[in-house]
């Protein structure tokens, strides 16, 4: 039987439609940024550890408090738990078929303390070069433990010990070559437990350096901790890049850069230099209040240290909330300290959770990297009660790499305002280059030059624009730094007394003080010395010419203190004047000396409020920072409605070119209409000049 024309058109009409609908209907693929591949033993059940590239590149977790366990108090204090995170995570085979996975929460699973049966002392020796005590602790039976630890020790103590296992108390394996306990309750510091690798062991041997401190006499309750595969290990962690910031007297500013943002972060640790430690420390984030990015405080401690001869014991750790920046800001109060010296800072995380998957025959690769992706659904879950996370093999990651352009498809991030409405720009008095570079999120500084000449602060910056080279306004948001922005500036100490001054003591030593601009909003002066024992009256004032009230030059004080230092072993602190917003770009600054040498000023700083706009710039988008407007009210921008997608992103900072005043000279030049006209009026007048001359006498 054979088919009709028509009717074999139908057919084929009726088939491509099924098939186009098929394709419609067909989801495309989703796109990432970023591929690892996984390295893993075929057909069998895989645990894998979530790693700090994994969580910079995927979707954020948020990171909830659990209360401690019981086995947990006085161990370590991690109850904060990573959750509901990494929903873009996608795992494919070599065909390109997804795996399916689980996120599966590590067991809470108490540990087990094998106490010690018999604990019998070590005899003690003491000689010129040694001085040790101890005892040997008998678990019972061999048992696979990773960590001992030592109660019913009556406090205040401090030791150094030397740790030992055996199993059989004739080979001893050295645990803890030096390690410190110690209870402190008067500084609230105690560590009574010890980690080490895990082996397997039944015999303890505890040594007490007892050189630099007085004997035990009392034997410990000893126990140590059964390791199981379901025990948390230890929590993951990275170091973090900072750099020192300008502060102001009597605080350690520290930047610190993390290796993204929206990290599930539960704490920072430190590492400090020197000796004895007792400050406190506060770690801040930008955050949107109000319109404009502020510090927010994420957390607090006292950072802590005590050393008694060559033992120390210490907590440095600051417990945070979860930060959504990539950056962060560390503040340490330092007292009358000189600046906290810190040598290292690491960032760690909340407990995170395993990525559960059974291995295909083939290799296997992860994606992940797209925003816009819910966490999948996959029948796995059907088996998440009866899984054992505890006895699954260990995969790994490979090295991760960016996607190419084909492979990772547009639109992953959804667009983002980038252009605004057009200004004219030739009204605005000053306007700066912005120096050229990659694309993404900007921070354009506010120097001194902006803080003095745009309407300020108490406008919100009203008239400040980010323009491109067609005039039209790049959406900002501005960010208030926590830190403060430090001129350095020059004493000049005066040989001659002012006008205004001399009828002043002449005990009385004068330096004149300049900075670049008037009009600077909070000034602070900071000024050093390298004397170490004085008592001195400081003011500060402006110089001011004769008025209606007054016949002669005057000084108004704007300020005054009392700098006091009193002890010769120590250099003494900087001394901080709070000065009011003045009309003046130079200061007078009097020290009244009494019958003392004068007081050496070594240096002066002006600290200002430090502020920042935020912006996306587009690729090889010229900008320009322009402001000094009295007609524009505060901007207003779309971008403030995509907050989320602005904090989070780590910011390139850069500072504007010089400052260019635009009207210089504006107030002398014509406007062409009125130069034309004169120029007019000028050649009537020259040309009824040359008429009369030209004209002929009458007769």
């Amino acid at each position: 039987m054979t088919l009709s024309v028509p009717r074999l058109a139908f057919s084929s009409s009726v088939v491509l439609l099924v098939a186009t609908m098929s394709a419609q209907e067909r989801p495309p693929a989703p796109a990432f940024r970023f591929e690892r591949p996984i390295v893993a033993a075929a057909g069998k059940p895989q645990r894998l550890a979530i790693d700090v590239p994994l969580l910079a590149g995927g979707n954020p977790f948020r990171v909830e408090a659990k209360p401690p366990t019981a086995a947990q108090r006085g161990e370590d204090d991690r109850t904060a738990t990573a959750m509901g995170g990494l929903t873009d995570l996608r795992l494919y085979d070599a065909s390109g078929r997804e795996v399916p996975y689980l996120l599966v929460p590590k067991p809470a699973v108490e540990p087990t303390w094998r106490p010690a049966g018999a604990i019998l002392p070590v005899a003690a020796v003491e000689t010129e070069r040694e001085k040790t005590s101890g005892f040997e602790a008998d678990l019972g039976g061999l048992f696979v433990i990773d960590r001992v630890r030592l109660d019913a020790l009556p406090p205040p103590y401090l030791k150094r010990i030397r740790l030992e296992g055996s199993g059989d108390r004739t080979r001893w394996t050295v645990l803890i070559a030096e390690g410190t306990v110690f209870d402190l309750p008067e500084s609230d510091l105690r560590q009574t437990s010890l980690s080490f690798s895990a082996g397997s062991y039944r015999y303890l041997r505890v040594t007490w350096d007892d050189a630099r401190s007085a004997r035990i006499a009392r034997m410990p309750a000893v126990s140590a901790r059964e390791v199981t595969a379901a025990l948390p290990g230890a929590p993951l962690t990275t170091p973090v890049t900072f750099e020192r910031r300008p502060s102001e007297p009597g605080r350690s500013r520290f930047h610190l850069r993390l290796p993204g943002g929206r990290l599930p972060l539960a704490a920072i640790t430190l590492d400090v230099a020197g000796g004895r430690v007792l400050r406190d420390a506060e770690v801040y984030e930008a955050r949107l209040a109000g319109g404009e990015a502020a510090p927010a405080l994420l957390g607090h401690s006292k950072l802590k240290r005590i050393e008694l001869g060559a033992l120390t014991a210490s907590a440095l750790r600051v417990p945070i909330e979860a930060p959504v920046e990539a950056e962060l800001d560390l503040v340490v109060d330092d007292g009358d300290n000189p600046p906290l010296d810190v040598r290292g800072i690491a960032a760690e995380f909340a407990e995170l959770p395993w990525i559960y998957f059974e291995t295909p025959d083939s290799a296997v690769v992860a994606r992940y990297g797209n925003p816009s992706l819910a966490a999948p659904q996959y029948d796995l879950e059907a088996a998440r009660t009866s899984l054992r996370i505890d006895v699954a093999a260990d995969a790994s990651w490979g090295e991760p790499h960016s996607r190419t352009a084909e492979e990772n498809a547009a639109g992953i991030v959804p667009p983002l305002p980038t252009v605004g409405a057009p200004v004219d720009v030739s009204r605005f008095r000053y306007i700066r280059e912005i120096p050229p570079g990659a694309a993404g999120l900007v921070a354009v500084r506010l120097d001194e030059g902006a803080l003095a000449h745009s309407r300020g602060v108490g406008t919100r910056f009203a008239d400040v624009r980010i323009i491109d080279a067609e005039g039209r306004q790049i959406p900002y948001l501005v960010e208030r730094a926590s830190e403060p922005l430090s001129i350095d500036l020059s004493p000049v100490k005066l040989t001659e007394r002012p006008a205004a001054l001399r009828s002043a003591p002449a005990s009385e030593t004068i330096y004149r003080i300049e900075w670049p601009y008037a009009g600077l909003p909070s000034p602070r002066l900071v000024l050093t010395t390298t004397a170490r024992v004085f008592t001195r009256a400081i003011r500060v004032g402006i110089e001011r010419e004769a008025d209606r009230r007054r016949r002669d030059p005057w000084v108004e004080i704007v300020s005054t203190a009392t700098w006091v230092h009193a002890d010769q072993d120590r250099p003494a602190p900087p001394l901080a004047v709070q000065l009011a917003a003045m009309d003046s770009k130079q200061v007078l600054l009097m020290i009244a000396e009494g019958d003392n040498s004068p007081l050496p000023v070594a240096g002066a700083r002006l600290l200002l409020p430090s502020y920042r706009v935020r912006l996306f710039r587009g690729p090889g988008q010229p900008l320009r920072l322009a402001y000094g407007r009295s007609d524009l009210d505060a901007p207003r921008y779309d971008l403030a409605l995509l907050a989320p997608r602005v904090f989070g992103i780590a910011a390139s900072e850069i500072s504007a070119g010089p400052e260019r005043d635009e009207q210089r000279g504006a107030a002398t030049a014509l406007p062409q209409r009125v130069f034309w006209g004169i120029l007019a009026g000028a050649v009537i007048v020259l040309l009824g000049l040359i008429a009369r001359l030209i004209r002929k006498p009458s007769s």
